[in-house]
């Protein structure tokens, strides 16, 4: 099974991409399910097909559904509070803050990523297609599973894998599961061979520099992108005829401007798709759309993928180098900093917590660097031992 996740900046068309890659893979012969994970639902108006909460027919071997945060957290919301409730309620919170404290911001994001899991693990589908919400709702999204099972590390000594998980109850049990559950969710988002995400932009500076970030902060998180798509290009000059031609040449011209300088920042292999005079809605437009997306091709092979592994050390004559391979922007903002055994890394804002290799824990950062390939940290031994 695969799982291709759709995202980008609001408004840049990622409904329609995913929709077309869907009905694309349908015809391909594979089943496949498309989900909408976007608070702003717009699945069905591209289909021209109502949707609901669970998997509709749309066509021969595709399926759709619009993924219902406010009735998951209804419903399934219910077990998970009740988890972690009796978790605080176990550490000495009452029982009433314990219930405050798990109405929690980012609920939502985290029960419509528990949804695609389970439909994705009934193992139907070849396929599961999901248009996600913007970029900031999505990466908020991919951090939660992360950022609350380092909590629970922390606090409560949670593990992955805990032989004693089965033999507890009351407040350790409902903190394990809870967890365990966390971990399943992260394991998903960053199984390379299952999970990968295609970044949707159309030829804007400022949507191209959010774009650049968002490249960044998945390569935080280990999760893969194998494929950038352009949207609403201009058509192509051969088309243009009466006096809007010298307009729609400028703003070709514009576009592919932006998109070459994407490309020397790091941006390389955009996929283009021309604007439309109209809006695409239905099978037979959406299957023009992934024509001219994948051209005949297999949807789900994406770009070739030949990112190094995030983690390398070498030895130097001060120490150790730990290089980082990250997507770094010329302007990058890079913050450094020592927590225990783990290296803070923030980059434009975003954080991720990368725990360092034993070989490095004794060690005390000294300086950071970065190159193509991304950042290089380096670390000395207190102790000599390097």
């Amino acid at each position: 099974m695969r799982l291709v996740l759709f995202t980008g900046k609001g408004g840049v068309g990622k409904t329609t991409l995913a929709a077309a890659t869907g009905a694309t893979l349908a015809t391909q012969g594979r089943r496949t399910l498309v989900v909408s994970t976007d608070p702003a639902h717009s699945l069905a108006d591209s289909y021209g097909t109502p949707l609901g909460p669970e998997p509709t027919e749309v066509d021969r071997r595709l399926d759709a559904v619009q993924i219902d945060s406010r009735s998951l957290a209804d419903t399934a919301w219910q077990r998970l509070r009740g988890q972690l409730g009796t978790a605080l309620s176990g550490i000495g919170v009452d029982a009433l803050d314990a219930a405050e404290l798990t109405v929690l911001p980012g609920v939502d994001e985290l029960l419509a990523l528990s949804e695609v899991r389970r439909l994705a693990a009934t193992k139907y589908w070849h396929a599961v297609v999901v248009d996600c919400g913007p970029t900031a709702e999505t990466l908020r999204l991919f951090a939660l599973p992360e950022a609350v099972a380092g909590y629970l590390r922390r606090v409560y000594g949670w593990q992955p894998v805990s032989p004693r998980a089965r033999a507890l109850s009351g407040a350790a049990a409902s903190v394990m599961e809870l967890g365990t559950h966390l971990e399943s969710l992260r394991a998903m988002l960053t199984d390379r061979e299952i999970t990968t995400v295609r970044l949707v932009l159309t030829p804007e500076r400022m949507v191209v520099a959010e774009t650049r970030r968002t490249l960044t902060a998945l390569a935080l998180r280990g999760i893969r992108v194998d494929g950038i798509v352009a949207n609403r290009m201009m058509p192509a000059a051969g088309l243009w005829r009466g006096g809007a031609a010298s307009w729609l040449r400028e703003r070709r011209s514009q576009q592919e401007a932006v998109l070459a300088e994407a490309g020397a920042a790091g941006l390389s292999g955009v996929r283009l798709v021309e604007h439309r005079a109209s809006e695409p809605v239905g099978l037979e437009a959406l299957a023009e759309i992934a024509k001219e997306l994948y051209g005949g091709g297999d949807p789900l092979a994406g770009e070739a993928d030949d990112v190094a592994p995030m983690l390398r050390i070498t030895e130097s004559d001060e120490g150790y180098r730990l290089r980082i391979a990250l997507p770094l922007a010329p302007d990058a903002d890079v913050d450094l900093a020592r927590i225990d055994d783990d290296l803070a890394i923030t980059i434009d804002g975003f954080r991720r917590l990368v725990a360092l290799p034993r070989l490095l824990r004794p060690c005390e950062v000294v300086g950071a660097e970065t190159d193509a390939e991304g950042l290089v940290v380096l670390l000395t031994d207190p102790g000599g031992q390097a």
